[in-house]
């Protein structure tokens, strides 16, 4: 791998999301759930995660990524459960060593957008494009998706979505069926809004970060803690409903629907952990709901991203209002809703 990355850099990006329903796309969820058809629902952003593939000491991995202290293993000695673990356990996976791993986010860190599933599907496409393992000049997409999940839920030994790869993989506003399957996807893809359609909805949703990291571990966990003992199974199945008629009403383009579905949703989640929206966001989606839109954490909440939907008026009063309280809050912003229909995808190397 070496002498290939010696003759060529190998870069790969992927896109961050936006997302509704999500905790559906966990197993431990979608296959006792499978005959009410879980569903998640997300949004593929331009801000995107790069990863470049350089040549480095033979028999070691070097990676470096913002937010994190960069670090070198020699081949066989990566811990796993370091804070760069899961990148160092795809590392392992394909055998990968002089190489060094640069990994560029455009999002905030732990910001609930996906980042370290982000950056894995990119991860993997690098890998794969570097050692030959892609379909021709294709990246084997469902592939690329499986494998991340696998290698995610191995390495933080907590049960894992498959969202966030799906959008890193295949960009675009998309719904997602999860069917259970064992022979092959266990996922169905619905276009929701076709590239056509982008400006019109980049016109009517909002995000932000409201300052403070998220930890998805602690409410995901809550969540599935719940779901094993047999509580809130009531809820999920609304759940599952409010995130399949927020698609619908997204691609009708009937805006008010959906921010009534999303709200919905919301209040749902808060009943069963109050700390999905830690105190910024419960102020952004208070002033939503006054603004006729709906709002709702991004990822598992707990810090980390707030988005709005809305009528495009709705909107811009709503962003006027959010703009007061993130200029009192430290580390908060407006992120970038530029939709990507593009997913992983290779950049020209040096």
């Amino acid at each position: 791998m070496k002498k290939r990355l010696e003759q060529q850099q190998v870069v790969m990006s992927a896109p961050c999301r936006l997302d509704f329903g999500g905790t559906l796309d966990i197993s431990t969820f979608f296959f006792p759930l499978r005959h009410l058809s879980p569903t998640t629902f997300n949004i593929a952003l331009s801000m995107r995660t790069t990863v470049t593939l350089s040549p480095w000491i033979s028999g070691n991995v070097r990676i470096s990524s913002r937010g994190f202290e960069t670090v070198s293993f020699d081949k066989g000695t990566s811990p796993y459960n370091h804070p760069l673990g899961l990148m160092l356990s795809i590392c392992d996976y394909f055998d990968a060593h002089g190489l060094h791993i640069d990994i560029r986010s455009s999002s905030p860190p732990r910001s609930a957008l996906g980042g370290s599933s982000v950056a894995a599907v990119a991860l993997i496409g690098a890998l794969m494009t570097a050692t030959g393992e892609t379909e021709g000049d294709a990246l084997p997409l469902d592939h690329i998706v499986r494998l991340a999940y696998a290698i995610e839920s191995s390495v933080l030994r907590v049960p894992c979505g498959m969202q966030d790869q799906l959008a890193a993989a295949f960009g675009g506003v998309n719904a997602w069926r999860f069917t259970g399957d064992v022979m092959g996807p266990p996922y169905e893809r619905k276009v929701v809004v076709e590239p056509s359609g982008y400006k019109a909805l980049e016109s009517r949703i909002l995000a932000a970060y409201c300052g403070d990291p998220h930890e998805s571990v602690n409410i995901n966990g809550k969540w599935v803690n719940h779901f094993m003992t047999g509580s809130d199974r009531g809820v999920w199945k609304n759940i599952i409903a409010s995130c399949t008629r927020f698609a619908e009403a997204l691609a009708q383009g009937d805006y008010n629907e959906a921010a009534l579905l999303m709200n919905q949703e919301t209040e749902l989640r808060l009943k069963m952990t109050p700390d999905v929206l830690d105190a910024t966001g419960k102020k952004l989606a208070g002033l939503a709901r006054e603004k006729g839109c709906g709002a709702r954490f991004t990822g598992a909440g707990g810090g980390g991203c707030v988005w709005a939907v809305g009528e495009a008026g709705n909107i811009k009063d709503l962003k006027a209002e959010w703009a007061h309280v993130i200029s009192e809050t430290p580390q908060a912003g407006f992120l970038d809703t530029t939709i990507s229909s593009q997913g992983l995808e290779q950049e020209t190397g040096q």
